[in-house]
């Protein structure tokens, strides 16, 4: 399920929605990589609680896409190269947006409303989080019809909630908030009627 065969020019083609983001995030990290220009785009876009207070709300969006250094967006695109196509193509291009966006959101409004005025945070892992959870909601309404992947799908959210709590310089409330948005979400997408009627189309 999460074995990648495609080529290239296949994954691009099958995968455009995932393709971008990840094109985007190692865009953005070069950028912040470059002289001068690098440390104003990062400490522009980082979310910083107290700052999100003052009014700089685009700091939930735009800290999505920086990432503290080299293995922490590789680690994030990497996640996202092997699970997200299979959700792309499972829920569609919105509904994926829609699933990765609002839970990488959501992650870092929970981490606004629930850390101290002090605390910044970066990186794409809360939206990756609500991938694991879209996951989850659709092995729950699976779970006597397709019981295999609960085999497949439940281990991975229960480790990677694992590394989430003993992992240092983690951002606990942005993946958990990430994960919850996600399974909210895929109960609302992956209803039996929904799955019936996008096979119909």
């Amino acid at each position: 399920m999460f074995i990648r065969t495609e080529n290239f020019k296949q994954f691009l083609k099958l995968y455009p929605i995932v393709s971008t983001i990840i094109a985007i995030n190692f865009i953005v990290y070069i950028i912040t990589m470059l002289p001068y220009i690098g440390d104003e785009v990062f400490y522009t876009g980082m979310s910083v609680n107290y700052l999100i207070e003052d009014g700089q709300w685009w700091r939930i969006i735009t800290s999505m896409f920086i990432h503290a250094d080299f293995m922490h967006v590789l680690f994030n695109m990497f996640s996202l190269f092997l699970f997200g196509p299979e959700l792309e193509k499972i829920a569609g291009k919105m509904r994926f947006l829609t699933i990765y966006f609002l839970a990488g959101i959501f992650g870092n409004v929970a981490t606004f409303v629930l850390q101290a005025g002090n605390y910044a945070s970066v990186g794409a892992s809360g939206a990756i989080y609500g991938i694991f959870g879209a996951f989850a909601a659709l092995v729950y309404y699976t779970r006597h019809t397709m019981p295999q992947l609960k085999q497949v799908i439940l281990p991975l959210v229960v480790i990677s909630v694992i590394i989430t709590f003993i992992s240092p310089n983690i951002n606990v409330t942005g993946h958990i908030g990430g994960l919850v948005t996600g399974f909210l979400l895929g109960l609302s997408y992956f209803t039996p009627k929904n799955i019936i009627r996008w096979r119909q189309k």
